[in-house]
């Protein structure tokens, strides 16, 4: 019996850019397989490319990274590009390509960060298609504040939601000082103006980051689920 290893096949089919776009091209059955194995793993707790000591460290090393980073202007920047790595880690394999800054409205806004909806199955999936909440595309608003989060951080975001790319979007924030008062705002946006909008503070991130770290991603869908389902009770 013959082994093959990784580092032979990389030899004799380097994966590089055009031979992917070939072979897409030429097997797309393979790739469809692909896609819908991804969605199965997700679904039983598995990643394609990480083992489960893989996401507990890098599970640890967002949460370090995130406890210590101080709240408060000069730390915005820091705290803005760590929020692209640990949505991307959360969220995935349902939400992708996160992209930031995001220009919109001919460049003259922009959004922190954006995320392709690319659930076909969960609490992503279900708003688009159960609930009928246009989320193909998923803005963040992040907010290093020492100060407490209020309607004009609430107002900024939901002017980032659109009919066309989507009506849900996340706020992502270092604490509430009155949560249960922010959760009647979001509540207010959805009743009044049919736009959905979720916190997500570092307790949360934590608890999240902390389930994932002992190999239960496969619970974070319905604390996600939970989040939402706060906001359009």
């Amino acid at each position: 019996r013959r082994v093959v290893y990784k580092k032979y096949l990389e030899k004799e089919r380097p994966c590089t850019k055009d031979f992917l776009y070939e072979f897409s091209k030429k097997h797309i059955k393979i790739l469809e397989a692909y896609r819908d194995d991804l969605c199965k793993e997700a679904r039983i707790d598995k990643l394609s490319d990480l083992d489960d000591y893989d996401e507990k460290e890098i599970a640890e090393l967002l949460a370090k990274a995130l406890q210590s980073i101080p709240p408060g202007g000069d730390s915005a920047s820091d705290y803005h590009s760590l929020m692209v790595g640990v949505v991307e880690f959360l969220f995935f394999p349902f939400l992708d390509n996160p992209v930031k800054e995001q220009e919109i409205n001919e460049g003259r806004k922009r959004i922190d960060i954006v995320m392709d909806n690319a659930a076909r199955s969960g609490i992503f999936w279900k708003l688009g298609n159960a609930r009928q909440v246009p989320c193909g595309k998923i803005p963040f608003e992040c907010k290093n504040y020492r100060t407490e989060i209020g309607n004009p951080e609430l107002d900024q975001l939901a002017m980032r939601l659109s009919w066309n790319t989507g009506m849900f979007g996340i706020l992502c924030c270092r604490h509430f000082e009155d949560r249960s008062l922010f959760v009647k705002r979001c509540k207010d946006a959805w009743r009044q103006q049919k736009q959905l909008l979720a916190p997500l503070d570092d307790k949360t991130i934590l608890i999240w980051i902390n389930l994932i770290a002992k190999g239960k991603r496969n619970v974070l869908d319905k604390m996600i689920q939970k989040l939402i389902e706060e906001i359009w009770e």
